[in-house]
């Protein structure tokens, strides 16, 4: 019996990269989606809309969930912005976020915002136990994962 989980994870860190060496990298979607863990294959769908198929997520033979999302991106250099907004219609999720870039002292501050909904397909039984543990094995520590491996990009 599917049900639906949401998490929104709002994360900020300073890097002393420039605004623009951390623009670049973010709003290219094909080269951010190569620091993001365990995401198995990002396909173009046209118009900067990409669909991000993740890794799946397994124990032993029993395979639990693969999530699967599109999502459309707009880029705004004059802001220092990127935005998604989900592709509808797609898949098992719907992700949308954006990050925010301002100049520091001594690089930039980068703020990111997303928020997820996904549908989990768990028997009825398992939703109680493995709804807390998706969540915060699946998304939020991705994400944590996510910005050090951009922090150490915006560092070399």
């Amino acid at each position: 019996m599917p049900f639906s989980v949401t998490i929104g994870v709002s994360k900020q860190f300073e890097t002393s990269a420039s605004p623009e060496k951390v623009f670049a990298l973010l709003s290219d979607v094909p080269r951010s989606d190569s620091y993001f863990p365990d995401a198995e294959k990002l396909e173009p769908l046209g118009s900067n809309a990409f669909r991000w198929i993740m890794e799946k997520i397994a124990i032993g033979d029993y395979t639990l969930q693969q999530t699967i999302y599109a999502c459309t991106y707009r880029s705004d250099r004059a802001t220092m912005s990127v935005d998604w907004v989900p592709v509808e219609g797609e898949s098992n999720a719907q992700v949308e976020g954006h990050w925010r870039l301002e100049a520091a002292e001594t690089g930039t501050k980068v703020q990111l915002h997303t928020k997820g909904t996904l549908e989990v397909d768990f028997p009825g039984f398992l939703q109680f136990l493995l709804s807390p543990l998706h969540r915060n094995v699946s998304f939020t520590q991705k994400i944590g994962r996510y910005i050090a491996n951009l922090q150490a990009a915006f560092a070399e």
